[in-house]
């Protein structure tokens, strides 16, 4: 018994179904493709780090320093200038000089500073021991 039109019905169930599911073969060149997409994003933000390091602009070359500086400013502010304000605050309020309901001068979120400025002193960490090691990267080169 020969019914029309069966042979394309599973054939195309078939295609379907080799649609929906995947081999771990498929899976695997998928996720080797994802790894080399990766590294290529990578090795392009490298490329743009080295460029922006060694440009002559403050602007562009000078943003990691500035980070540095505010990392620092805000640790100086958060444990050595707002105790200081806190104590000096008191007095003042004390003495009728600051009005009592006035709020006082707002605390520094500790977690994302400390985030950053941890990040800041590994990085220089690492600079510092491949100074150490004898290899300066005062200019970075391409390898070719």
């Amino acid at each position: 018994m020969n019914i029309p039109g069966l042979g394309q019905l599973i054939s195309g169930i078939a295609s379907g179904a080799d649609e929906l599911f995947t081999s771990d073969e498929e899976r695997l060149k998928l996720a080797i493709e994802d790894k080399r997409i990766d590294a290529d994003l990578l090795k392009g933000q490298m490329d743009v780090n080295a460029a922006e390091a060694t440009h002559k602009s403050v602007f562009v070359a000078g943003w990691r320093p500035a980070i540095g500086w505010i990392g620092a400013l805000a640790l100086a502010y958060q444990f050595v200038l707002y105790p200081l304000l806190m104590w000096l605050w008191v007095v003042l309020q004390a003495n009728d000089i600051i009005p009592v309901d006035l709020s006082v001068p707002p605390v520094l979120p500790t977690d994302a500073l400390f985030s950053i400025v941890l990040g800041m002193l590994g990085i220089g960490g690492m600079r510092s021991f491949d100074k150490k090691s004898g290899k300066e990267t005062n200019s970075i080169r391409g390898k070719g």
